[in-house]
């Protein structure tokens, strides 16, 4: 008797036949004779063979069975491209940069970086509390079965003691003696010196560190990488984790990718540097250099830029500053940029209070709680579900280091607080934005888990691709990035710890009054008497929504950028950008621009669109431009019938259903309007019903609509028929992928829809807008503002109403 396996909707069954069988042309399948033609008939139209992996799929599963299986995919960790089946396997067997942890002091780490970890990890000593020996790690568990004086059955090693302890939550703000000691070791052990002294700074060739101390802290760099290996102050001999390797604790990084290619990944590069230089040495200062210089040798291997990576220490500053220099020759590769950054790894055992603004602060979850088993991964591997936490008043909650991004103009100053006593303060302020990329409003990530604190410059987190640089060959470019300030505070004895943000703050508006500031070295840093300013008054004009002819732009966003169209300042990423606000008169002044040209940008909360002065604008050093009365005409054609929301470039109005209860960060209970919605893959309509008294239907309406946000989304508007073909559609657009990282609001895009008024009823009409895709949870659009306009020669009156 013969055995077949007969497909049929696509579903394997199994049946028995004494029949001879015939091989079935189209799936290569033995069949019973008597059923081939049936079974053909079926095959032929339903079935497919992948071209991929020779299996046999329903036609209408085709595309499904190639992106679920076949499609590639790059490794949110590693980058590498695979085919999307093969995905979880290789995140959790084959990924270099999966999370596995250290058998000797089980701190997480990447894949890549065990063996080495492991290798000094393991000739750590710990005293054996037995026979007060020094062992090492490696040896300790051959030592605890020999060692004298063991009473069998009644003695854990002091490995099962940990691991008992983290099983049972143990306080992590008082952390046990035994973690005490075996870190005041390791930190003995690195032959970092404690030294003092009104400014000090040595180069140790034997050790290949450089330390700068001024008596309040101490910095120690690694030569001539120049990572910050170590920072001491008020009596903590380092406050970055010294669990790290050394390489994981301070350091500038970047991610970039050869000329050509498309999206916001690439390799990732922590900067070390190939060559030290001492640049000031005074009893007032010293400023240090760390230069990585590329040569066509690191073709590909290396990203085409000379890095100049600078730290100062000033007499008497609780804080040490750092910037970097980038500069691309013009006979170098092209390449593409999407990030860089300066990153802090502070000490897990102390550092877990973060706070980026009054109403941003709180405990963080420990990083242990996102390894496996108390962390739960969810749609994107940066958002955890907390299942099984150290300390239990976390669990249930989420958390994902995009909970706490930041606008650039709110970003001035975040950090850490060390709650032990006395309370001791980690801060990273940010002077100016010049900068950075994409405009005031662009977002980027501040502190989170790790504890990590962050100086992002450059990054296409909400905003796509648009927000990556790609310099051409024969491309000349440099730029400054920084400095940054990375403030150090301390309280007394019994203070409440949360003093120290107000200080932090304080320190910030310092900084700030004092940028540009005078004491880098740098030439390509100018100082304030080598720059310019410009000053004028804002003025808009829109007749449908004021009286007066001209209205001052309260609260206007003004600035000053590289040449382009108008909102082109947003999708910016290669130059310096100089922004400032209006006042209640509309007047502003824009202090320390750098010499160039520019054009003159703007945008006013409260009205739709962007100004843009094309003229070009010149600033030489000591120039004082004042460009008079600045006119700018919102997008209007005629009166408002209706609006929804308020034109503000952010989606915080519009209703968002309430989150699952079960995927809550409590930072944000309060912030309603960060609330996110439960995964979609149905494409989706809103109505917008309203009522017309009189319908002019010789002329056209104009519906405006602002978006906050779009990842790869589309825009159908249809009139009163939600079958009719669309009557205006975007195309695909935007990739800023804000609703997977809790934004409510990404790059900004505005549509102007005419609306012949022969489409129009009275009284009664609905305007249908329709976002068709729908293949991804996170493909979506979020609305700024909606309005209606009527004809402008309309002098018919118009009552109306809306609901959605």
């Amino acid at each position: 008797m013969d055995r077949v396996l007969q497909i049929l909707n696509g579903s394997p069954m199994a049946i028995a036949s004494d029949e001879t069988t015939r091989i079935c042309n189209h799936c290569d399948r033995a069949i019973p004779s008597s059923n081939i033609d049936l079974h053909y008939a079926h095959c032929s139209r339903n079935l497919e063979k992948c071209k991929v992996c020779g299996d046999m799929i329903p036609i209408k599963h085709a595309e499904e069975h190639f992106l679920d299986t076949h499609a590639p995919v790059a490794c949110s960790l590693c980058s590498e491209t695979m085919e999307r089946g093969n995905l979880d396997i290789h995140k959790g067997e084959n990924c270099p940069q999966r999370i596995v942890t250290c058998e000797f002091c089980e701190f997480p780490l990447p894949a890549i970086d065990l063996a080495e970890h492991q290798e000094v990890c393991g000739n750590r000593t710990e005293m054996c509390y037995l026979c007060n020996r020094y062992i090492r790690l490696r040896e300790r568990y051959n030592h605890e079965t020999r060692c004298t004086g063991i009473a069998e059955n009644n003695l854990e090693s002091s490995r099962d003691v940990r691991a008992a302890e983290r099983e049972q939550g143990a306080p992590r703000r008082q952390p046990p003696e035994y973690s005490r000691r075996r870190l005041l070791f390791t930190i003995a052990v690195t032959g970092i010196a404690v030294l003092f002294g009104s400014l000090f700074f040595q180069k140790k060739a034997e050790t290949a560190q450089v330390m700068i101390d001024n008596g309040i802290l101490q910095l120690t760099l690694s030569n001539p990488d120049g990572i910050v290996t170590g920072v001491r102050y008020n009596n903590i001999d380092n406050l970055l984790e010294v669990l790290n390797e050394e390489s994981n604790r301070g350091y500038w990084d970047l991610v970039w990718n050869s000329p050509g290619t498309t999206g916001t990944t690439g390799s990732f590069d922590v900067i070390k540097g190939t060559s030290f230089n001492v640049i000031v040495e005074t009893e007032d200062q010293v400023e240090v250099s760390f230069i990585r210089s590329w040569g066509s040798s690191q073709d590909s291997k290396l990203v085409p830029l000379n890095i100049d990576k600078r730290f100062i220490v000033l007499r008497g500053c609780s804080g040490f500053y750092s910037y970097a220099i980038y500069e691309h020759l013009k006979d170098w590769p092209g390449f593409t940029l999407a990030e860089t950054r300066l990153a802090f790894k502070l000490r897990k055992d102390k550092f877990h209070y973060m706070a980026m603004a009054d109403n941003r602060q709180r405990y963080l979850p420990l990083p242990d709680d996102r390894l496996p088993g108390r962390g739960q991964a969810l749609a994107y591997p940066e958002a955890v579900l907390l299942v099984n936490p150290v300390e239990p008043e976390f669990k249930g909650e989420v958390d994902d280091k995009y909970q706490y991004s930041c606008d650039n103009k709110d970003s001035q100053v975040h950090g850490w607080i060390c709650t032990d006593q006395p309370a001791v303060g980690f801060w990273m302020v940010t002077p100016s934005n010049e900068f950075r990329s994409g405009g005031p409003v662009k977002q980027n990530l501040t502190s989170h888990v790790g504890p990590t604190t962050l100086a992002v410059f450059l990054s296409a987190h909400y905003s796509g691709e648009d927000l990556v640089p790609k310099f051409n060959a024969g491309e000349a470019w440099k730029k400054v990035f920084g400095p940054v300030f990375i403030y150090l505070n301390s309280g007394m004895e019994g203070e409440d710890p949360l003093w120290l943000w107000e200080d932090a703050k304080q320190k910030m508006v310092t900084e700030v009054e004092s940028w540009p500031y005078t004491f880098p070295a740098s030439d390509d840093f100018p100082k304030s008497n080598q720059r310019g300013n410009l000053s004028g008054r804002l003025l808009v004009k829109d007749r449908y929504a004021s009286t007066e002819e001209n209205i001052a732009a309260n609260g206007g966003y003004i600035g000053l950028g590289p040449p382009g169209n108008a909102g082109s300042w947003q999708r910016e990423c290669k130059d310096y950008q100089f922004w400032t606000n209006t006042d209640v008169n509309g007047y502003f002044v824009i202090n320390d621009v750098r010499p160039g040209d520019y054009n003159l940008y703007a945008w006013v909360p409260g009205f739709i669109g962007d100004y843009h002065s094309p003229d070009l604008i010149t600033i030489a050093p000591g120039s004082e431009i004042e460009v008079g009365d600045l006119i700018f005409e919102p997008p209007r054609n005629g009166p408002t019938l209706w609006e929804i929301g308020i034109p503000d470039r952010s989606a915080a109005e519009f209703y968002v259903p309430d989150p699952n209860p079960i995927y809550i960060n409590k930072l944000y209970l309060n912030h309603p309007h960060r609330k996110i919605g439960n995964n979609n893959y149905q494409g989706t309509t809103w109505q917008i019903r309203f009522k017309l008294d009189n319908v002019d239907q010789s002329n056209s309406y104009i519906l405006r609509v602002a978006i906050a946000s779009a990842t790869f989304s589309e825009l159908q508007v249809r009139i009163n028929d939600p079958k009719a073909n669309p009557l205006f559609t975007s195309g695909l657009m935007g990739r800023d992928n804000s609703i997977a990282r809790h934004g409510i609001h990404g790059l900004y895009w505005l549509y102007s829809v005419d609306i012949p008024g022969k489409l129009l009823l009275q009284p009664h009409n609905t305007i249908f807008l329709t976002q068709p895709r729908s293949t991804s949870p996170f493909q979506g659009i979020m609305y700024d503002y909606i309005r209606l306009e009527a004809p402008p020669t309309s002098s018919s009156s118009s009552s109306s109403s809306s609901n959605q």
